[in-house]
């Protein structure tokens, strides 16, 4: 039975890499993928792109809830495994796709394929003692992590055969993952534990009414809002980025996307910690917050791709900030609210993912086009700067009086 765990338990862990990686993968193609779906320029690409990274985006959102409950109601394993094998058609879907509408609608199954990050939790949850699950979510952090630097990596390297290869690596490693899945996964939800589906749990939306539970958070919620907004900028807009500003191909982006992914993780894992107990929690946002602002205007304006490439590991300092914020949120939120608080951050940083891919790729369009007032490649850095600086202004108004106090 232990051995039969761990097997599942690595089952898990694969999924959630894979639907990493899947989102990850697209990036570095995208430019020229893009550009050979819509016979458009490299400015109107981007457009249309971030058309598509905001269908992926509000499909994971819209039906998250949704597989969630699915699970809950049918049990994890049909779920998982049912998941598993529409992304790996839908993988070849993307690769064989030589029109607009059909990458869109694609792309958009896709999303809702992979929204099973509640499904892989709740199975974890089903699977282990309560003082094993800490642990074992941190197993699903680190399985993303590395899925959302191996997916650059992958599409990076595989693009220069073509750009619809890393579709076709991906749905191969579907497949693998799938066949592992049948052969090795149990269901974990026993009958007598399941519960009937119902469209009131499957609301989306509802975390968004308990903000009114929390109006003492408001202040900062709207800070971590503006910092996951612009946070979004690196995955959406870096690909075209490097290529309208530096020349960049697919190679070079995969592996610049990479490098500050695997930086990022190492913030995280390392560095959060003792920057929070040197600095405190407040100190620690604000050098954050304030690392972001500046490498956003380094960003919005930089020439050399060499310096954009040596700026990356400062870049990633700014990973500070936001698990500063979320633990002064946590810390200013009861006990028996704190499920509340997490829905809500939840259902922000998908908005975010949302909202940013079409307002940054439109604002690249216009200044890379051909009636821009000025050539400008870096200008959603730019803004991303300017709402970093109203970001920063809000949290040390907001926070002042507590600090002092």
């Amino acid at each position: 039975m232990f051995g039969r765990q761990n097997l599942a338990l690595t089952f898990i862990i694969l999924t959630v890499t894979l639907d990493a990686i899947g989102i990850g993968l697209i990036f570095p193609v995208m430019p020229d993928l893009m550009m050979q779906v819509t016979h458009e320029s490299l400015s109107q690409a981007a457009v249309w792109g971030g058309v598509i990274v905001t269908s992926f985006a509000a499909m994971q959102f819209l039906c998250g809830p949704v597989v969630g409950n699915l699970s809950d109601h049918y049990g994890r394993r049909p779920v998982l495994l049912t998941s598993l094998a529409v992304m790996t058609v839908d993988y070849i879907v993307m690769s064989l796709a030589q029109t607009l509408w059909l990458l869109l609608i694609a792309r958009m199954i896709n999303g809702i394929a992979s929204a099973t990050q509640s499904t892989t939790m709740a199975y974890i949850a089903d699977i282990s003692a309560p003082d094993d699950r800490a642990r074992r979510f941190a197993l699903i952090g680190a399985g993303f992590g590395v899925g959302f630097i191996a997916g650059p990596v992958i599409g990076g390297l595989v693009a220069g055969i073509d750009p619809r290869a890393p579709f076709w690596v991906a749905a191969c490693l579907g497949a693998l993952n799938l066949a592992f899945g049948l052969l090795v996964v149990p269901e974990s939800l026993p009958l007598d534990r399941r519960r009937p589906f119902t469209l009131t749990r499957a609301n989306p939306l509802a975390s968004f009414a308990a903000i009114r539970k929390l109006p003492g958070l408001r202040r900062l919620l709207l800070v971590g809002f503006i910092f996951a907004l612009t946070s979004n900028v690196w995955p959406v807009i870096w690909s075209y980025y490097g290529h309208e500003a530096f020349g960049w191909n697919a190679r070079w982006i995969g592996l610049s996307l990479a490098a500050f992914g695997l930086g990022s993780v190492i913030v995280q894992a390392l560095l959060v910690g003792p920057a929070i107990r040197r600095f405190g929690e407040r100190r620690g946002a604000i050098i954050g917050l304030t690392i972001e602002m500046a490498t956003y205007a380094f960003y919005g304006v930089v020439t050399s791709g060499t310096w954009a490439l040596l700026a990356l590991p400062i870049a990633a300092l700014a990973g500070l900030g936001g698990p500063a914020l979320q633990a002064m949120m946590s810390r200013a939120t009861p006990g028996d609210q704190q499920g509340e608080l997490a829905g809500i951050n939840a259902s922000l940083n998908a908005l975010s993912m949302i909202l940013a891919p079409l307002v940054m790729t439109t604002l690249f369009a216009y200044f890379t086009g051909p009636f821009a007032p000025i050539h400008l490649p870096g200008a959603p850095f730019v803004l991303s700067a300017l709402l970093m600086v109203a970001a920063v202004q809000l949290f040390v108004a907001g926070t002042r009086e507590t600090a002092a106090a």
